[in-house]
């Protein structure tokens, strides 16, 4: 059964809910090693002084923030924890705010808070509190020495306290070149809008997460059996069902010819008529009469020569 992350508190107003947090994400990326291409040993990685080239040991180490080009403070360990909050042990629930008041970018990492023994009436009053308000709790939490910004969220049965981002670690979308303005502005017309409503509902359907998958890493896996099976072969493996992707990349687009064409694949196509055998070729009647007459030729020749 998997550990809990932290143990502590759920806390808002006077009200403390005891609860566990535990990992809500799952790790299956395909993990590798580095190897000696010239006989297949691994790589060990070595900590070394940049100016001796002497490999240097733990306890020798020492944490820096470097201020200018080649220049270093040290920061102690004792700095550290000077420097951490002194509450390690609640979420502390400050303020409960609209779910769609905060951004898809400030969302980072989620986890799932687990009440503790008879806790259950404290969290279910929470969770369902919530749904019904349409509010998220944006909280604090202090892991290890760092202290995080994190938002409390109703989803199903559970209360998912996700990670959130601080506003200095998002760079604004402004910072970039964006089309702005109108969709008159682009020469959009209304009909080439009517068409992409269409496509787009055409497509529509629900969401469904299970029927997405890391295809990817699929056949990543599958290529790694084959290697495997083949006894460390370093032949290409070619993947036969790898889909075969159009270039469309272009700078000139038409939209509507684009769309209509996306329309009409969504549409039923007709079933294929086998195709009907072409006609045994007619020898032209030039040729069947040299055919027959070329054998006639050949005896009288003979004939006479005799």
């Amino acid at each position: 059964m998997a550990r809990p992350i932290w143990t502590g508190t759920l806390s808002f107003g006077l009200l403390n809910i005891p609860v566990s947090l535990m990992s809500g994400e799952r790790k299956v990326d395909i993990s590798f090693r580095m190897l000696d291409s010239r006989d297949r040993k691994p790589i060990r990685f070595e900590r070394v002084n940049a100016e001796t080239g002497e490999e240097v040991p733990w306890k020798d180490i020492v944490k820096a923030f470097e201020y200018d080009k080649g220049s270093y403070v040290v920061v102690e360990k004792d700095d550290i924890a000077s420097a951490a909050p002194q509450t390690h042990e609640s979420v502390e629930v400050e303020a409960f705010v609209d779910r769609a008041d905060i951004g898809i970018r400030f969302y980072e990492k989620p986890y799932i808070l687990v009440p503790g023994k008879k806790a259950e009436k404290g969290y279910v009053l929470l969770r369902d509190t919530l749904a019904s308000t349409g509010k998220v709790g944006v909280a604090r939490v202090v892991i290890r020495t760092r202290e995080y910004l994190c938002a409390v969220i109703p989803e199903g049965d559970a209360l998912v306290l996700m990670m959130l981002r601080y506003p200095q670690e998002l760079v604004e979308p402004d910072e970039y070149k964006l089309p702005a303005g109108k969709a008159s502005d682009y020469r959009i017309t209304a009909k080439e809008r009517e068409m992409a409503e269409s496509l787009i509902g055409s497509m529509s359907a629900k969401w469904a997460p299970d029927d997405y998958h890391d295809e990817f890493r699929q056949r990543l896996e599958a290529i790694i059996k084959k290697r495997i099976k083949a006894r460390g072969a370093t032949t290409k493996i070619k993947d036969d069902d790898a889909p075969e992707r159009e270039d469309a990349a272009t700078n000139v687009v038409d939209f509507m010819a684009l769309l209509q064409k996306s329309l009409d694949t969504k549409k039923r196509t007709p079933a294929k008529t086998p195709a009907k055998k072409a006609p045994a070729k007619k020898t032209p009647r030039k040729a069947a009469k040299a055919a027959k007459k070329t054998p006639a030729k050949k005896a009288a020749r003979k004939a006479a020569s005799r």
